[in-house]
């Protein structure tokens, strides 16, 4: 089927006469006279009745799901992630063995962030590292083998997230 814009009359062989009313990336909806609104799919033939031209063959939500999932894969936009309550204006104190060395204080929101940007980049890694087009199947186990086993180390720092769900994860046994 041609692409259609908003306005333009269609037949459909079982809802009958309908006007395009909406533009998806796959669909249209078309509110038919006898049936209302029904999804329909650009695929699909229609007798055309009267074409109008789209304006635009993407939908803002269409264009902003796309640049979202192109910003995640592609840059180090990182999604927000909660620290728990009770670390939140705590301060890291590293003090080291010998006495004579002064200590160093680092603020655990600070320390938290730079956890969860490793984190991140971890997740960035592991998403080329299986799309990779030239590695074998075995290689890319070989070095997923690697990456679980750091994100079992990093499991230390698990009680600074607030969800659950935001925690490493290493090897179960």
């Amino acid at each position: 089927m041609e692409l259609l814009g908003v306005g333009s009359r269609i037949k459909h062989p079982s809802f009958g006469d309908g006007v395009v009313i909406r533009l998806h990336k796959r669909i249209y909806d078309v509110c038919f006279i006898e049936g209302g609104i029904k999804p329909v799919s650009k695929d699909f033939s229609v007798e055309v009745i009267e074409h109008i031209e789209p304006e635009y063959s993407v939908s803002f939500s269409e264009a902003e799901d796309a640049l979202i999932k192109i910003l995640r894969e592609w840059s180090d936009v990182t999604e927000v992630v909660t620290i728990a309550d009770k670390w939140k204006n705590g301060t890291l104190v590293l003090r080291p063995g010998d006495r004579s060395l002064k200590e160093s204080e680092v603020p655990v929101d600070v320390f938290f962030n730079k956890i969860v940007m490793l984190r991140d980049r971890l997740r960035v890694m592991e998403q080329k590292i299986n799309a990779h087009k030239v590695l074998t199947n075995e290689e890319k186990f070989d070095l997923q083998q690697y990456i679980t086993r750091i994100y079992g180390s990093l499991t230390t720092f698990n009680i600074l997230f607030k969800h659950r769900g935001d925690q490493f994860e290493g090897q179960r046994s």
